[in-house]
């Protein structure tokens, strides 16, 4: 596969949970180059693949990192969503294969401490 056509499938997943993230929150979201408060990071740039601004973040608290690629290395994944972690907010994987359904992935403690708050 050539680098640009892997670029153009992370790029979609990045946009996907852009789109996601806007239904949940109803702030809107637009391309790298827009001034909305959600927004796909361009490819190569640093920090987290989806960018959102505080007064989403209050909404949704997670650092959204997003892989598109057929050999999975969740681990590495886990330390470089860490790495990339703005304070206040928990990581979060978006991930990808051809062919599946996007997954997510969060901290244990994370999922069912959401789990609780629901049931409240």
């Amino acid at each position: 596969m050539k680098t640009s056509s892997a670029k153009a499938k992370g790029r979609r997943l990045q946009q996907w949970a852009c789109t996601q993230v806007s239904r949940v929150t109803g702030f809107a979201w637009g391309g790298a180059d827009e001034d909305a408060p959600i927004s796909s990071r361009p490819m190569g740039q640093p920090g987290t693949d989806v960018r959102l601004e505080s007064q989403v973040q209050a909404v949704f608290p997670f650092s959204v990192e997003c892989k598109y690629q057929e050999t999975w290395s969740i681990p590495a994944w886990i330390v470089q969503a860490k790495a990339n972690q703005k304070p206040g907010t928990d990581w979060l994987l978006v991930i990808k294969r051809n062919r599946m359904l996007p997954v997510v992935v969060v901290d244990a403690r994370v999922f069912f401490n959401l789990l609780e708050k629901g049931k409240k």
